[in-house]
């Protein structure tokens, strides 16, 4: 039997692998204030911050490591028992999260996680390098890149679909059983390398073999392995810090948004985890887009005669480009200015961002009342004193728990605003509760929608550098410089993650937002320097 365009079945599967990888790991920021909750119900939102920061830089840590692990496994085993057992593993770890107990469990169980998931991006670079020609790596890696977007847009609704039927723990067991039927087609389909597969045609398998030129390094129309360095060797040549550096800046943008996007809106914007659910898949539209345009965009200019390194350095410069205003641009979602454009009233858009308003509409015990149009259309336009006395208010004002400074708090920190019950002003403030909801719900849209331009010029950007280590050197050392590239990524990630934790203390994540900014043209100044002319790389010559 031989099976027309195979390559494509492969990293339909390999893209699909990636859906499966954000839907396991994007479950634990979606359940997040279910689970801390239920597990942490003694602290304030700073510190379940504080535990969910720790965990999730456990988590990235331990990505960290399996990364550079997973690339000498996938070089060693192949792509084929490679993905099975990083796939199978990550299953398993899914599963044990509902039975985590508390953070000591869940960082074990997210650390088991870690390591598995990290074989699917090493994996894919194989996998790309072994079944597509060099015009068309970019776009397989679109593809592939595309799968982790799709992963995150489908993972919000679902779990959020879920958590009106399931708890917490159910979830954890659903989504793991995605992760074994995946098994399935994958070990039934990918029987062998291109070399050796018996569903792939002879005209398939040459226009694969032959047409990966920049393994050509003699010129000769041999097509070899190329050139595979020892790892030592590896280390000799400024383009694999080139692509080690890139990796290490860029990647960790990518973390800051799906490690932060679930509290960024619940802090920022008050969402609740079905809000989350329903809003925080909008900046995937974006990067699945980005990921299959940047893929089309090199394969076109290759088509049209650019070099290699034209190509990538032109898509990288682009995605970054984009990438950067959007950044600046995440300061001001909640601006009077920029919400008035979308006619929000000036005085609603204030009051929305009054830290004495952010105290009812934060505030567990209003959860139900502020999305209640009877309740809103009730106490619209009443006085202090009106809505004091309205039975409905008076019933969730005597529940609510209020934060209240820690026993060593100095006086300047008890008279803080987040401290105590909301002041007269705050409580006023609700009758006009119907224009502050407009002004919350249409500033988090703008500010998913900027998300959504950003992650474009991300995925449009990260793409092409996914593909450096095979347009640099042979398959055989592929995976290994993927796996390293990989490791500095998490690295570098996991410090963001945990510096997070700290400078968005009180909901204020601008700090984050201009280190991401940094980040990218450090992405951009390492393409450009350290990788001077992407080509195929020869062994460098002894003195």
């Amino acid at each position: 039997m031989k099976l027309k365009g195979l390559r494509w079945w492969v990293v339909s599967l390999v893209a699909l692998a990636a859906v499966i990888n954000y839907i396991d790991r994007q479950a634990f920021g979606a359940l997040w204030p279910d689970i801390a909750n239920e597990l942490f119900p003694e602290m304030d939102k700073d510190g379940h911050k504080a535990i969910y920061g720790t965990i999730s830089t456990i988590f990235i840590l331990s990505y960290a490591g399996g990364q550079a692990l997973f690339g000498k496994i996938f070089d060693w085993i192949g792509t084929r028992i490679g993905f099975a057992l990083s796939i199978g593993v990550w299953s398993i770890a899914t599963l044990l999260h509902a039975f985590a107990q508390g953070m000591l469990s869940f960082s074990i169980f997210r650390s088991i996680l870690g390591i598995a998931e990290a074989g699917n991006w090493p994996g894919a670079a194989k996998a790309n390098a072994e079944w597509f020609p060099t015009n068309e790596r970019a776009l397989a890696q679109g593809i592939f890149n595309s799968g982790a977007a799709i992963g995150g847009i489908v993972a919000y609704p679902v779990i959020g679909l879920l958590s009106y039927y399931f708890d917490w723990k159910a979830i954890f067991i659903v989504v793991a059983i995605l992760g074994f039927l995946w098994l399935l087609p994958w070990l039934f389909v990918v029987k062998a390398d291109p070399k050796s597969h018996p569903w792939l045609s002879d005209d398939e398998k040459k226009y694969i073999l032959s047409g990966q030129r920049n393994q050509d390094i003699d010129d000769d129309g041999n097509y070899d392995e190329g050139y595979t360095p020892t790892t030592a060797q590896l280390f000799k040549h400024k383009e694999s810090w080139g692509v080690i550096i890139a990796s290490a800046a860029i990647d960790p943008i990518w973390w800051l948004f799906i490690v932060w996007i679930p509290l960024y809106l619940s802090e920022v914007f008050g969402m609740d985890v079905e809000q989350i659910a329903f809003s925080a898949w909008v900046p995937y539209v974006g990067a699945m887009i980005g990921a299959i345009f940047g893929g089309l965009l090199a394969k076109n200019r290759i088509k049209a005669g650019w070099s290699v390194d034209k190509t990538r350095k032109l898509t990288i410069t682009l995605g970054i480009a984009l990438m950067i205003p959007c950044f600046i641009l995440l300061k001001y979602p909640g601006a009077p200015q920029v919400l008035k454009v979308f006619g929000v009233q000036e005085v609603a858009a204030l009051k929305m961002a009054d830290p004495q308003v952010k105290k009812i509409m934060d505030n567990k015990a209003f959860k139900d009342l502020k999305s209640d149009k009877d309740f809103i259309e009730g106490i619209a336009g009443n006085s202090t004193n009106e809505i004091k006395s309205n039975p409905r208010f008076k019933k969730a004002y005597q529940s609510a728990v209020w934060k209240t400074p820690k026993a060593e708090a100095t006086k300047e920190e008890r008279l803080m605003p987040k401290y105590g019950p909301p002041s007269d002003f705050g409580i006023a403030a609700l009758a006009s509760l119907s224009e502050i909801n407009k002004a919350r719900n249409t500033a988090a849209l703008i500010a998913v929608i900027i998300m959504a331009i950003l992650l474009f010029g991300f995925q449009v950007a990260i793409g092409n550098i996914q593909t450096l280590p095979s347009d640099l050197f042979g398959g055989k050392i592929v995976g290994t410089l993927s796996g390293f590239a990989g490791m500095a990524a998490k690295l570098g990630a996991a410090g963001l993650t945990l510096l997070v934790t700290f400078i968005t203390t009180g909901g204020n994540y601008t700090p984050a937002f201009l280190i991401g900014g940094a980040l990218a043209i450090v992405a951009l100044s390492a393409v450009w320097f350290l990788c001077p002319k992407i080509e195929p790389l020869k062994p460098k010559l002894k003195a």
